[in-house]
């Protein structure tokens, strides 16, 4: 079973940028697709953005059109969320996931969770 590690959270002032990164331990052929999801304390787990396994077409979740992007790496199974402008409200812990269906947003969609990384967005 694949196992997903995600790296590159931390602490960042309003305005900043973080990349997270998600290594998969081998190449999920029975996957169609790889999530970003995130989940603020209290809050449920929502999705943020979702790639093909190829890296060729990509979703972001309307409310960080814009100020998020994710791309795969094409000579690794390494996944990343580029995140610009951050909010506050972009506090969360970020988890990747990987999903059979190609245009999954909802989490019971998704396994193979990764433990995520914490993101904190100060003022």
């Amino acid at each position: 079973q694949v196992q997903l590690v995600e790296s590159g959270g931390g602490l960042v002032q309003a305005g900043g940028s973080l990349r997270l990164s998600c290594a998969a331990s081998e190449p999920t052929f029975s996957a169609s697709a790889m999530g970003w999801f995130r989940q603020a304390p209290g809050k449920e787990r929502e999705f943020v953005a979702r790639i093909n396994w190829s890296g060729t077409y990509s979703w972001i979740a309307d409310s960080i059109q814009g100020r998020f992007t994710i791309s795969k790496d094409s000579n690794k199974n390494t996944f990343y969320l580029q995140m610009n402008s951050l909010k506050l409200e972009n506090t969360a812990l970020y988890y990747c996931a990987t999903t059979r269906l190609p245009l999954a947003t909802m989490k019971y969609q998704y396994k193979n969770w990764g433990q995520g990384t914490q993101v904190t967005v100060s003022s």
